[in-house]
């Protein structure tokens, strides 16, 4: 455990409030400070004002009442001693208010940052897709190296959080080069961490165990990118190219299958003969549920789609595994997809989930498929993640001028 450089000033004060005095009598109070943030401590005794010692701040005289209060005051220092030194022992964060909380017995529901993790964690174990979880245990990490190497901890209890607390978590993100890495993380990257950890406070506060949302003030502030997908002059020549190693012909027709159904990797992969129905309109159409919102997913199948999967329904592969398409790991998928487009020609980063982007631009919305529609196709909940997606190209916004100019001239 790493030890904390910072020192602490702490004291202890007893007093009485003599300006709050009744009948002669006062209430007795320690107060404690550290780094001059103070709290007060009720010790449920009132003093009478001509027996307290404002020099000792203990009660004058030999009496059974004065022994016993003093007692009384001796037994409460020594306490709140004793508790500062074992928080100092554990290395964490000291405050007054904290000593206090232990002092009263009420660290069993002084809640912690770890604890709030492992909660989450159990929660979203059954509930939340494998990719999602994986970045939610991204996060998770990156926390740990913040209270690790800036606060000099291994954990915090959620009172300690506070606006500062995140805007120096950004600050530690945006400064943190990830190992393997050439360059630090993006905006994005850095704001989606934030938001998950957002995520896992607001679970906390909802449960009550934080008296206030610290992310009250903090707004997330995305840099907008526009996302690859590949043109019809592209989508072409990889549909059409002969590749001489059976893997990448493989890996080509499952990409080429997610451009013409877009339907997403995790998605592909668990598709079975079972997942294909026959509609009202007598065609056939994929009836599935995405695994990343549990939304239903309902695709007609176009004729590039369908020869895909006709192709492999005699195939080895597809035979054993009893799925639609054949499997393969992810890892691969992307790496044997990086030859594909050097094959290929295509100078883009070349990564699967590119093929939805081209289904929403290239093969929908350019062919004059409304975004209501390609919204619904793609599983999205809200039209504005479609809109994500969704770029017009310059030749659709020609053709769709020239038609408005027709109609213009034949009024």
């Amino acid at each position: 455990m790493t030890t904390m450089k910072s020192s602490h000033t702490f004291t202890i004060l007893f007093w009485i409030n003599a300006s709050r005095a009744s009948y002669g009598k006062a209430d007795l109070f320690a107060r404690i400070t550290v780094n001059s943030k103070r709290v007060n401590l009720s010790l449920k005794r009132k003093i009478p004002i001509e027996l307290w010692d404002v020099i000792s701040k203990r009660v004058i005289g030999r009496s059974s009442f004065a022994k016993q209060v003093n007692h009384q005051i001796d037994s409460v220092q020594a306490r709140l001693i004793q508790i500062y030194h074992d928080l100092r022992f554990k290395d964490e964060l000291i405050t007054a208010q904290l000593i206090k909380s232990l002092y009263y017995g009420e660290d069993d529901n002084s809640k912690t940052l770890s604890e709030i993790l492992a909660y989450h964690n159990k929660k979203i174990e059954q509930t939340l897709a494998v990719g999602t979880i994986r970045n939610f245990g991204i996060t998770e990490k990156y926390i740990n190296r913040f209270l690790n190497q800036k606060l000099k901890t291994t954990d915090i209890f959620l009172k300690q959080l506070n606006y500062k607390f995140i805007t120096d978590f950004e600050i530690f993100l945006i400064q943190y080069y990830p190992k393997g890495h050439h360059k630090a993380m993006s905006h994005n990257t850095v704001m989606k961490h934030l938001q998950r950890l957002r995520k896992i406070v607001t679970l906390a506060y909802h449960m009550e165990w934080l008296d206030k949302d610290p992310f009250i003030r903090w707004k997330p502030s995305f840099e907008q990118r526009q996302c690859e997908f590949l043109s019809d002059h592209e989508l072409s020549n990889l549909e059409t190219y002969k590749f001489p190693i059976e893997r990448l012909d493989r890996v080509r027709d499952l990409f080429v299958f997610s451009c013409y159904t877009g339907i997403s990797y995790a998605d592909i992969i668990k598709l079975t003969a079972n997942n294909i129905s026959i509609e009202i309109d007598g065609s056939k159409w994929i009836i599935s549920q995405r695994q990343k919102t549990k939304t239903p997913i309902k695709i007609p199948l176009l004729e590039n789609a369908e020869n895909i999967i006709k192709k492999y329904h005699d195939h080895p592969i597809t035979i054993v595994s009893e799925s639609l398409l054949p499997v393969i790991t992810n890892e691969k998928l992307n790496l044997y997809l990086k030859e594909i487009a050097d094959a290929v020609g295509i100078r883009k980063n070349l990564t699967f989930h590119m093929a939805r982007h081209t289904f929403a631009t290239t093969v929908t919305l350019s062919n004059g498929v409304p975004i209501e529609t390609v919204s619904k196709l793609l599983g999205h909940t809200k039209l504005a993640t479609t809109q994500i997606y969704a770029r017009v190209l310059d030749h659709k916004v020609s053709h769709d001028m020239q038609l408005l100019r027709n109609r213009l001239s034949n009024r």
